[in-house]
């Protein structure tokens, strides 16, 4: 491409542009700090510490198995020469089988894990999500950007919506009145 040509393009793109920058001056914006709605608005705590709890059970099973299997390792290692090489062997096999069934209940429990978050916190954000949209609606705001995943690297502190969204979910002002909580969360 010539310069001719470069000059060009460029010349137009800049005409096309000056506009579009002259109407962005009159768009409206602010940011949330999406994890930090999440953990302090009333229902995210509530969540969390529903799923902290079902996560601590989890691994209380889980470690009192790796406990008995660590036992039953001793138990064959003590044992071991007083064994016949086959059984020596076949114990041996049983006791690893065992590993590797709770790995596998690990890994399960980590996607259980994820799924179960996922599910507690799908209606939450559907709330803030709506909460958001009011504000903004309320505000005149033209976009609302998520503070951490959307590349915003620095923005004043007054376009901050994250205290007006955090008090207007535990308010119940949004317009989703109540979050939908997740089928399996006990009753309060």
């Amino acid at each position: 491409m010539s310069l001719r040509s470069t000059l060009s393009v460029l010349a137009v793109a800049l005409s096309l542009a000056v506009p579009t920058l002259a109407a962005a001056q009159d768009v409206k914006i602010g940011y949330v700090d999406y994890q930090r709605v999440l953990l302090e608005v009333d229902d995210g705590k509530a969540a969390k510490t529903r799923l902290q709890k079902w996560l601590e059970s989890r691994q209380k099973e889980i470690d009192a198995e790796q406990e008995s299997l660590r036992k039953e390792k001793e138990l064959l290692d003590k044992q071991a020469s007083a064994m016949n090489e086959e059984m020596r062997t076949q114990k041996a096999m049983d006791l690893q089988k065992k590993v590797y069934e709770l790995a596998q209940k690990w890994e399960k429990s980590r996607g259980e894990a994820a799924e179960k978050e996922r599910k507690e916190m799908e209606p939450i954000i559907a709330k803030i999500d709506s909460v958001i949209g009011t504000i903004a609606e309320r505000n005149g705001l033209g976009m609302v950007f998520e503070k951490r995943d959307s590349g915003l690297v620095y923005a004043l502190a007054q376009y901050d919506l994250t205290n007006e969204v955090i008090r207007t979910y535990n308010s119940g002002k949004g317009k989703a009145k109540d979050a939908p909580v997740a089928k399996d969360a006990p009753k309060k």
